[in-house]
């Protein structure tokens, strides 16, 4: 099951980007659709480089069971960069990242 957080400050079509989203998830790990379960977690504030100027931050973390390749999860992550754009409600620029690992030995869902 992808577990997929995205941390924003940005204002954000929440809705809109995880249905883009999962497909995405879900081609390029195999897993089902039904399986990838996003999660949006707002941050009130954030502070880059100098602070001088305010920028907004949007940051998805992807985690998937193992067995992608590193190709694989670069691929998956320059594909969602690509997609955040089209869903930020604001015109300014923001400070977008993404980052695709594995599960931990420990993960166990029930």
């Amino acid at each position: 099951m992808p577990q997929i957080t995205v941390d924003y400050s940005a204002p954000l079509d929440r809705r809109g980007f995880a249905l883009a989203l999962h497909p995405l998830v879900a081609e390029a790990t195999g897993a089902p659709l039904s399986a990838c379960a996003t999660r949006f977690r707002e941050v009130e504030e954030t502070v880059v480089g100098d602070g001088a100027t305010e920028r907004a931050v949007v940051h998805v973390d992807i985690v998937v069971r193992f067995g992608r390749t590193d190709d694989d999860k670069r691929r998956l992550s320059k594909a969602v960069l690509a997609l955040l754009p089209r869903h930020l409600k604001t015109a300014e620029r923001a400070r977008l990242s993404v980052e695709v690992r594995d599960f931990e030995n420990s993960y166990l869902e029930g």
